[in-house]
């Protein structure tokens, strides 16, 4: 057994160069809910740069509207907490929706949608070398080496649903209205902590309902994205 875990790593660590030869696409991050009032132009726009070349969009469903009448039926803490992370590491005084998060290094208001599309292109003119992430054949994850950020760096596992769907609120603020969403996350997993060496994780096994698989690496406490690879399930 250590000697096939030990190969395994030999096999990894040379598979993985430092340098991968291609930036990761800008991961896009929309916190929104379904009892937002405000939220339906950051919804519809989240939908629309789903299908842009060189972007990863995401919708994230956070819990604290609920309170005001409709239970949002995707939100999950862990989202909440993970829009925590990014207020405590923006300065911000309270978390709010719509908000939109650029690679990890950014934030502005979901419905300015111009300064995010300058954001996004600032994020791709700060390009730096990146580990490579690929999805081995015996279901694990491989992490290549690479500068860690100064903070450390965490490794996430996100599946999300792509297709476009529409939510009828029955209840709250928006009674009556059929919510957009694409791209909508229903899983988060954090798989370990990566150093900047080589590393493999055990890739938790599919969900029902044709999932992508999204890997972040990303510096701890809600800091910048540093790489990231994507994997339809098989089960999709």
């Amino acid at each position: 057994m250590k000697r096939v875990a030990l190969a395994l790593w030999v096999c990894v660590a040379v598979a993985l160069p430092g340098v991968a030869s291609a930036r990761h696409p800008v991961v896009v991050e929309l916190f929104t809910a379904q009892g937002c009032s405000s939220c339906a132009k950051a919804n519809v726009w989240l939908g629309q740069i789903a299908d842009r070349p060189g972007v990863i969009a995401l919708t994230w469903s956070v819990d604290y509207w609920d309170y005001l009448g409709w239970k949002d039926s995707f939100a999950q803490p862990e989202y909440t907490s993970r829009q925590q992370s990014y207020e405590r590491r923006f300065g911000l005084l309270d978390v709010y929706t719509p908000q939109v998060v650029v690679d990890g290094a950014a934030q502005s208001p979901g419905d300015k949608t111009a300064d995010i599309d300058e954001l996004i292109k600032q994020s791709v003119r700060s390009r730096r070398p990146e580990p490579q992430i690929r999805f081995l054949s015996d279901g694990r994850i491989g992490i290549g080496t690479g500068a860690r950020p100064l903070a450390a760096a965490e490794v996430w596992l996100v599946r999300y649903d792509p297709r476009a769907q529409d939510v009828e609120v029955t209840a709250g603020d928006n009674s009556g209205a059929k919510v957009p969403l694409r791209n909508v996350v229903r899983r988060l997993t954090r798989l370990g902590a990566w150093s900047g060496r080589a590393i493999v994780f055990k890739k938790p096994d599919p969900i029902p309902g044709g999932l992508t698989t999204l890997i972040l690496v990303q510096a701890a406490r809600g800091g910048p994205i540093v790489a990231t690879a994507q994997h339809v399930d098989a089960s999709r």
